[in-house]
């Protein structure tokens, strides 16, 4: 196949792409070749935030201007190119900020309701976590229940999204030198929605027109995702639902059920999907489901959801964000129940091909053509059972034109910082030490995060698996989430036997040491706050300077779509980590603004962005970098292990 026409490197993707077209059903990647992306609105060259628009300030490809006409390629009002392309790339990174916020808000809601009582059905699993939530939060212990406690960390959390003055609390977690960098340079977020809500206002036509300026409000906007939203998310779902720890489990579609009800659990706010969890093993719906003619309820995952059931339950993954029409084109999928974000309108399209119901849950979030049932967390289980029971119902519709592919993986999963943390050190002296000791001896470069979403404008998942390929074979350590966590899972590189088979020799001897995959899976993309974690744990144990910005770390996306991939990389830059884009870049029609985020921000914030579509060529960027920041600390040179007798030992106490 001639390598324009590749949409997918799995084969199960490639094999149900085929089955939709005969079906004449349509899905993303048929979408993607019709409409074509619009070249103006790509590259950041166009604004629409008025009604004397849209103004599109695009030079002409390979054209050169002179001064004059420059300086007549602005919109109505005069907004330049670069002040046009930074509005936009703010808005974007607000919008990611505040999709991440929501989800935020909504747990630390859902966190209260539990702590009082008032959400029957769940409970706090894990004290331990919860405990240290109330030390890193200043919440009194002492004799007090942990309802109690979680009562005040509660009401504390939810404070931070209204919050007018002073800093989000968990910018404390962070180095201080890093903590002291984004008071120096007025960019320490004072609440959530208070930064997003001044986002859109200085994006507003007639206010902000500085591009520098706009960028630089950018970290701040994207840093209240990072340090406050996301990270209030991951903290309060690992405390209600449990902290992750590995287990192993199977994804791809593969893992639907030709002789059982098969219902996918598709969005990002797990209280419904834990909920789905405990119904699907419920006797009575498992009895209701056998008197409709099936074996069984299979439950699987889709998307951030299949992440967060992944990692606490074991649930199979389905698939990732390009596979949720796929899934329907099998013909074998009762019920598809979603809630919000990465949620195709043109699921309900291809539905209509088959016997699918989309059913969507969240007030929030309805979609015309669907099934709305939603979810009542106070009244949870049963609203659960209701769901299911309408996915059971649509059990005797399926037709004959099933198709279920017949590849499905092995992956290991739930790399929490504290299963990592226990890993490396173990139960009484957990730490990353044992990591930072093997970066500096060099069998470990460095370690890269790579995260991010799907998108039909490049090939499914080569992307990531190219990147990741050169990374572990590079001895770089690579931690991921969202959608590309699930490419590696399927591509078999989240087991430990990867290691061997790609992982250079240097990772590869630490990995068979451990016991661990060369791929860590640490959840779904709004578990990215774990990452800014493990990064801070690295510097604290200390060997590797004193910020972020030292470590011989690097971020990536290779296959972003989202506003929510743009927020999570302007808080890991402004947390001090280089990191690469792929697919297309949203300000590549300003040069100037394009030099700021690649250039300028290295010399304020210690990390910059990059574009790079290849991937292999961008994680070589991303080695080069991580080298560079190894001879920074002096051990660019990999060190020799050497065993110590005993005349060596005495040696060594007389010094």
């Amino acid at each position: 196949m001639p390598e324009k026409e590749v949409k997918s490197i799995d084969p199960a993707t490639i094999e149900m792409i085929e089955k939709a077209a005969s079906d004449g059903a349509l899905t993303a990647f048929q979408r993607a070749e019709t409409t074509r992306a619009c070249p103006i609105g790509e590259e950041g060259s166009c604004c629409n935030i008025c009604a004397m628009g849209p103004c599109r300030v695009m030079v002409a490809r390979g054209k050169q201007e002179t001064a004059e006409e420059r300086r007549r390629r602005v919109g109505v009002c005069g907004a330049t190119p670069e002040t046009i392309s930074a509005r936009m790339f703010v808005r974007k990174i607000a919008a990611g900020t505040a999709s991440h916020g929501d989800h935020g808000r909504v747990m630390a809601k859902f966190f209260l309701a539990v702590a009082k009582g008032e959400a029957p059905g769940y409970t706090i699993k894990d004290e331990q976590k919860l405990l240290q939530l109330a030390l890193d939060l200043g919440v009194e212990i002492g004799n007090r229940s942990n309802e109690e406690i979680a009562v005040n960390i509660a009401e504390l959390l939810l404070n931070e999204f209204g919050k007018q003055e002073g800093e989000l609390l968990f910018l404390r977690r962070a180095p201080l030198k890093r903590q002291q960098l984004w008071r120096e340079l007025g960019i320490a977020p004072r609440g959530i929605d208070i930064e997003v809500a001044e986002a859109m206002h200085r994006t507003h036509m007639g206010t902000d027109q500085e591009y520098h300026d706009l960028l630089d409000f950018g970290v701040k906007v994207a840093l209240a995702d990072g340090w406050g939203g996301s990270m209030i998310a991951t903290e309060i779902q690992d405390v209600i639902f449990g902290t992750p720890a590995p287990l192993l489990s199977q994804i791809n579609l593969g893992v639907l059920k030709e002789d059982e009800v098969n219902v996918i659990i598709h969005g990002h706010e797990p209280q419904l999907a834990e909920m789905m969890a405990v119904a699907a093993k419920d006797p009575e719906m498992i009895e209701y489901a056998k008197s409709k003619g099936a074996k069984g309820i299979n439950l699987a995952g889709m998307c951030c959801t299949a992440n967060e059931m992944l990692m606490r339950h074991g649930v199979p993954i389905a698939g990732n964000f390009l596979q949720q029409e796929l899934a329907v084109v099998t013909g074998a999928v009762e019920a598809m129940v979603v809630d919000v974000q990465c949620i195709m309108q043109g699921l309900v399209d291809t539905a209509n091909c088959y016997h699918t119901k989309i059913i969507t849950t969240d007030f929030r979030a309805k979609i015309q053509g669907a099934t709305h049932m939603e979810f009542e967390e106070r009244n949870a289980f049963e609203s659960a059972k209701r769901i299911l029971k309408a996915a059971i119902d649509n059990f005797v519709n399926r037709g004959k034109n099933v198709r279920i592919p017949k590849y499905k993986t092995d992956m290991i999963a739930g790399f929490s910082h504290e299963t990592i943390n226990y890993l490396m050190g173990g139960m009484f002296r957990a730490s990353y030490r044992p990591l930072n000791d093997n970066i500096i001896n060099g069998r470990i470069r460095g370690v890269a995060g790579v995260v991010g979403c799907n998108n039909p404008r490049t090939p499914h998942d080569a992307g990531n698996l190219d990147m990741v390929k050169e990374l572990i074979k590079n001895d770089v350590l690579v931690l991921q989430t969202g959608c590309m966590a699930m490419a590696s899972g399927k591509a078999g590189l989240m087991v430990p036997e990867a290691a061997a088979k790609y992982a250079g020799p240097g990772l590869a001897s630490v990995c068979e040491a451990v016991g661990i995959p060369p791929v860590l899976h640490m959840g779904a993309c709004i578990d990215n706050s774990r990452i800014l974690t493990a990064a801070t744990a690295m510097v604290k144990d200390g060997g590797l300077g004193d910020d972020i910005s030292d470590l011989p770390v690097a971020g990536a996306a290779p296959e972003w779509m989202s506003e929510k991939a743009l927020a999570i990389g302007q808080y890991v830059v402004g947390s001090g980590i280089f990191t690469v884009f792929g697919v297309n870049w949203p300000t590549s029609g300003s040069k100037e603004v394009s030099d700021y985020l690649f250039k300028g921000f290295e010399e304020k914030l210690g990390a910059m962005w990059a574009f790079e579509p290849d991937p292999t060529k961008a994680a070589r960027l991303m080695i080069d970098h991580i080298d560079k920041k190894r001879k920074a600390l002096g051990i660019d040179k990999a060190r020799e292990r050497v065993l110590y007798d005993m005349e060596m030992r005495r040696e060594l106490d007389k010094v």
